[in-house]
């Protein structure tokens, strides 16, 4: 059991260590504030959890084998990652005309609902993208230790990988949050919203553009 948690903590860590959407979109919103970052974090893994119980029962079968549910999602998902490459980019804009202090510039009432809409972005990110659904599918049962009960092991690994994520994100949340003096100025979070916004609409083309 020791090793198998040893080898599925290392597999969580390739995975999260890959670029993209999620990762993204998590650095762009700690642009804005640990706060927003955090929560974007707990909407994605949020959503990681969701999968991992959905496939714990066998559902993404389903979505894996119909390919007009698949494709369906697929173009959701892509929808969804061009709204926020659309949004980074009409930021960076914003920051562009106003400048350092309006771009750094809130109110309680503002980060309050900033945070619930962080939150929300992680959220969506995730469960509007079907290859998570599938990769969920097909990473959790090799993990699940013989002879073990498939339900609750499927679960408890769910939501490990989720915990465990929270601390690797939370660490991009903490570095970005170090270098926000730099990455605050506003030539450099026009540029980073930039990237960003580029990044996330060829992300979604991508995806839309997948056969």
């Amino acid at each position: 059991m020791f090793g198998t948690l040893l080898a599925f903590l290392g597999a969580c860590t390739l995975v999260a260590a890959s670029p993209g959407p999620s990762t993204v979109l998590i650095v762009k919103q700690s642009l804005r504030s640990r706060r927003a970052g955090f929560l974007t974090v707990l909407g994605n893994e949020t959503g990681v959890f969701v999968w991992g119980v959905v496939a714990a029962f066998g559902l993404t079968t389903l979505l894996a084998a119909s390919e007009l549910a698949y494709d369906v999602m697929r173009v959701v998902g892509a929808i969804v990652l061009v709204w926020f490459g659309v949004q980074a980019l009409r930021q960076a804009r914003r920051v562009r005309r106003d400048g350092d202090d309006a771009a750094g510039a809130t109110d309680w009432t503002t980060e309050e609902r900033g945070g619930r809409a962080s939150y929300r972005a992680g959220l969506l990110l995730n469960l509007a993208n079907p290859k998570a659904a599938v990769f969920a599918l097909s990473f959790l049962p090799q993990f699940v230790p013989e002879g073990a009960p498939h339900l609750p092991a499927m679960v408890g690994l769910a939501a490990l990988w989720a915990v465990y994520e929270v601390g690797y994100y939370g660490l991009y949340v903490w570095f970005v949050g170090r270098m926000r003096t730099v990455l605050s100025r506003a030539g450099v979070r026009r540029r980073l919203e930039q990237v960003s916004g580029g990044v996330l609409l060829l992300l979604g083309v991508r995806m839309a553009l997948e056969t």
